[in-house]
């Protein structure tokens, strides 16, 4: 299973990563995380792992994967029957502006009922997380 979210913010892709890359500051901005927390200190980095809690979810472990600052970052968690990835794609574009593209792709035995009944909440979280990020971006 695979879902897709994206949106255009009118700020820089400093200021995109930067926010997006303060995990523990998510609840404040998308009502799909009610609670975050890093387990390290420090900037995100390759092996960072945060708890986060959402909304009709069990709480999960999200582990860093791949990061190239500031295009992205990529991180994992699994669960019985389920590994999900969630990409955290940033593209600069003319103007000062950032495109921000999400991802959530699934795999693994259970994956595809998870999906099938689980969908519409994994798009409308991901449509959360893009509409919240750009408000606090271009809050300023």
């Amino acid at each position: 299973m695979r879902f897709v979210e994206s949106v255009e913010i009118a700020a820089d892709i400093d200021r995109v990563w930067a926010v997006q890359t303060d995990v523990e500051r998510w609840p404040e901005w998308t009502p799909s995380v009610t609670a975050a927390r890093r387990l390290e200190p420090g900037p995100l980095a390759l092996g960072s792992t945060a708890r986060l809690t959402q909304p009709r979810l069990r709480p999960a472990v999200w582990r860093v994967t791949e990061i190239d600052p500031p295009s992205g970052f990529v991180w994992e968690s699994t669960s019985p029957g389920v590994r999900s990835r969630g990409e955290h794609r940033l593209v600069p574009l003319d103007g000062g502006r950032t495109r921000v593209e999400l991802v959530l792709s699934q795999r693994g035995p259970l994956a595809g009922p998870v999906g099938l009944f689980g969908g519409a909440t994994m798009r409308r979280y991901l449509r959360q997380e893009a509409d919240g990020l750009r408000r606090r971006c271009e809050r300023g």
